[in-house]
């Protein structure tokens, strides 16, 4: 069963998942749910089409630098009371966003579907609109694709033995490195499995089983981080 990896690398990645009304959520780790809406992104997939193909994917995360939680704000007005439905051009709401700060993910998508892993490989590199980390004001910082991307490895193994893509924090060096792989039954229960075109807004739980590597193969050569 192949494997499709993905670098996800930037200043400021946001991968909420319970976020209501005001206040903006960020788990420490990407959502599927938010990597899935990537992947639409890049494949010029609307967001009212159907995304089964995609959720049928496994996904796995393999945390190379952890990210420092951060908090901002941004300010609305005109919003909806909820009382009437209408806009109050008077009030003023603050909305609190979570995000995460010099992060870098290595993600991998593994599925019987080799052509369609092969799609994706080729549309990141020429994505159909920008690309974002969670988030539209979240860019990556170096491309999402990495040379020979697609493995013919199971998921597991492609993330346990792919090189670094990034070196550690300075906090967290000599210590084992976090891995969270999707579970058929076990694990904990997170509510970002697309179950409906993304325009419908309507996610599924799934298990994620974490873990941690001891040890990741270091790169041969230098590379961006």
């Amino acid at each position: 069963m192949p494997t499709l990896l993905l670098r996800l690398a930037g200043p400021m990645q946001a991968w909420g998942t319970t976020s209501r009304f005001d206040e903006r959520d960020s788990q420490l780790e990407p959502s599927k749910s938010g990597v899935l809406g990537l992947v639409c992104a890049a494949l010029g997939r609307d967001r009212a089409e159907p995304v089964e193909d995609l959720a049928a994917l496994h996904m796995g995360v393999r945390a190379d630098r952890e990210g420092l939680l951060m908090r901002d704000y941004q300010t609305a007005t005109g919003v909806l009371v909820a009382a009437s439905g209408k806009p109050d051009l008077g009030r003023t709401v603050v909305s609190p966003r979570y995000y995460l700060s010099d992060a870098v993910f290595l993600v991998g998508l593994c599925g019987d579907d080799a052509a369609l892993l092969a799609q994706i490989q080729q549309a990141l590199q020429r994505p159909h609109w920008p690309l974002a980390l969670g988030r539209k004001a979240c860019v990556p910082g170096w491309p999402v694709w990495l040379p020979e991307g697609v493995q013919p490895g199971p998921l597991a193994e492609v993330l346990a033995g792919w090189p670094r893509i990034a070196p550690a924090r300075p906090e967290h060096r000599d210590q084992p490195v976090r891995l969270l792989l999707e579970h058929a039954s076990e694990g904990a229960l997170r509510h970002d499995q697309p179950v409906a075109p993304f325009a419908a807004r309507r996610f599924g739980p799934r298990f994620v089983m974490p873990g941690v590597l001891d040890h990741v193969p270091e790169p041969a050569a230098t590379q961006p981080c």
